[in-house]
């Protein structure tokens, strides 16, 4: 399994937000996509997660492209947002039931898969509970259940540590790297440089709309002359004009 974004320009009207963008994910790997804020990653995201249509290039998932078949296209990535997206009318079983649904997973597969995730977020006893009613950290496990039970090829993530407590935040790691064991991947927005350094296998660096570095962490000393630094020191002295100079 192979992700590609070739030449991915756009954003939001006529005017481009990301330019150009090029990048493969390899099949068992986490890749942190970081950047300053504005640097583009979101609108990335979103057209990856087709709900920008791009103004040039292609997206492919196992070679499955998104404009050639969007449906089988989405149901090859899960999706967890910043913000969690919480329906007011729903239990939290239902919103298991309702991505269920979306993925053609069973109801009974789904709460197979579901039952050690809610037990690992202390959410078994709430599932007849309205999540509307749950705190900004319980709802963002909300999503990372429902996002976990779908069992995709690709993961996006976006800032998934905001809200969680310490205990989340590690279940949530123990939970990226399982699944890039499983030889899933894992595409992880986040501005949390010291825990991405750790857990990730390659970072994309983004500024103003381009990627300015992509590789592990080696790969990234060399491209930028910063032979022993950390990835904070990279990512300050690409973001501010370091590799320019």
């Amino acid at each position: 399994m192979t992700v590609k974004v070739e030449h991915l320009t756009g954003g939001y009207g006529k005017r481009p937000v990301i330019k150009n963008i090029n990048f493969e994910l390899n099949q068992g790997e986490i890749v942190g996509l970081i950047g300053l804020n504005g640097a583009g990653k979101s609108t990335t995201i979103k057209h990856m997660l087709g709900l920008l249509t791009p103004m040039e290039g292609s997206l492919t998932i196992s070679d499955i492209n998104i404009n050639k078949d969007v449906e089988t296209y989405r149901r090859k990535l899960s999706y967890i947002p910043e913000s969690p997206v919480i329906y007011e009318e729903l239990t939290l079983q239902e919103h298991i039931y309702m991505t269920a649904m979306a993925y053609n997973i069973s109801r009974e597969k789904a709460m197979e898969r579901a039952r050690p995730l809610l037990k690992t977020f202390r959410l078994e006893d709430e599932l007849n509970i309205f999540p509307s009613h749950f705190s900004k950290g319980m709802k963002q496990k909300v999503m990372i259940i429902c996002a976990f039970i779908v069992e995709p090829e690709l993961y996006i993530i976006d800032e998934p540590f905001l809200g969680l407590d310490p205990l989340g935040i590690q279940s949530m790691l123990d939970l990226m790297v399982e699944k890039k064991n499983e030889n899933r991947t894992v595409l992880m927005s986040t501005h949390i440089l010291a825990t991405a350094e750790r857990y990730c296998d390659r970072f994309l660096i983004m500024d103003e709309g381009e990627i300015v570095a992509f590789g592990n962490l080696e790969e990234l000393r060399k491209q930028t002359g910063l032979e022993g630094k950390t990835l904070d020191e990279i990512y300050i002295h690409v973001t501010q004009g370091g590799n320019n100079s």
